[in-house]
């Protein structure tokens, strides 16, 4: 259980019990609360950034949309009173929905209210951050913000967390307003941030790399590929849709040029969406699960040890990357000769 909050300033050598609330100051969670947090995110963790504020869900609007170092999505539901537990499920609910985004969606979200691309936030926060592999919103956490708690929501946090490694916690914050009317904020959580950490650092989910490719025969190799590039995955539709027919018409395409297809595809305008498009499109040629996709394309690390560039189709290969670009997206390709 938090310790709870007490708060005295010394006037003329005395303590004076300093008790307020956001109410009684005509504060408001969305006016107030909101705002603060947006200033310092810092208040809810070390390792958090805002995305999003307000955030159009199936579940309604969320209060604060974050993400961490590890790439989670952080769900952050406020309450300027105290946290009911029915905050639990409000908060799963939410985050239900953002489970399935996509990082193009995660991304837009993002622009909309740091007016930056999820890649340079992320690069602006955290230092060494090695964005060729970040599993973004693979998992995600819930925090839940308010001044006070029920006891029975203090209970679930606990139980979820420690027993089975939920990424939830509680912060309880403190409002203080001094003789001078200075406003104050402390806080207090349920789970430390050293057992949140630790819980991260135990539940992240890695995804298994490889730059082997494969060995498939050729009618099974044309099964796997018409498959994937037949998905709704959407960069398997880039791949499709930009980065295979570039590397028919231009035979080795650098990442820079992969940039410059993707602008020109009208998927977006803006440079650095399109760079972590081509990231994405790196991640998943990257996959141990898609050696398929690295039999039929080369790549090679010209400048970094993670960074995959000057990708190409393998001459072996050129004809059956035809013939199926030709099945999968028969109004758009004219084979080459």
């Amino acid at each position: 259980m938090p310790t709870a909050i007490q708060t005295w300033q010394i006037v003329d050598g005395k303590l004076r019990a300093l008790e307020a609330t956001l109410a009684e100051a005509g504060r408001t969670e969305p006016g107030d609360l909101e705002g603060w947090i947006a200033s310092e995110p810092a208040i809810l963790g070390p390792d958090i950034v805002l995305i999003g504020r307000q955030v159009a869900t199936q579940a309604g609007p969320l209060d604060l949309l974050g993400i961490d170092r590890a790439g989670n999505a952080v769900i952050i539901e406020l309450k300027r009173g105290r946290l009911p537990r029915e905050v639990l499920a409000q908060a799963i609910d939410y985050a239900s929905d953002v489970a399935s985004w996509s990082v193009e969606r995660l991304s837009e979200e993002c622009a909309k209210f740091t007016g930056k691309s999820l890649d340079d936030v992320l690069t602006d926060s955290f230092e060494d951050l090695d964005l060729e592999n970040l599993n973004v919103n693979e998992t995600q956490r819930l925090l839940l913000v308010g001044f006070g708690l029920d006891a029975a929501l203090e209970r679930m946090v606990e139980w979820l967390s420690t027993r089975y490694d939920v990424g939830v916690n509680a912060i309880v914050l403190h409002y203080i307003r001094t003789a001078a009317d200075e406003e104050l904020l402390t806080k207090t959580a349920i789970i430390s941030e050293e057992q949140e950490q630790e819980r991260i650092k135990r539940g992240k989910f890695t995804i298994a790399m490889s730059d082997d490719p494969g060995q498939y025969e050729p009618l099974k190799l044309r099964d796997l590929l018409r498959s994937y590039l037949n998905s709704n995955l959407y960069s398997a539709q880039r791949i499709r849709d930009v980065l295979l027919p570039a590397c028919l018409a231009h035979g080795r395409v650098s990442r820079a040029k992969l940039v410059e297809e993707i602008l020109k595809n009208g998927e977006t305008r803006d440079p650095s969406t399109a760079g972590r498009f081509v990231s994405l499109i790196s991640s998943q040629l990257g996959m141990a699960k898609n050696d398929f996709l690295r039999q039929v394309l080369a790549y090679e690390y010209p400048e970094y040890k993670w960074q995959k560039d000057n990708y190409s189709i393998r001459t072996e290969y050129r004809q059956l990357v035809e013939e199926t670009l030709a099945e999968v997206r028969p109004s758009a390709f004219e084979p080459t000769r």
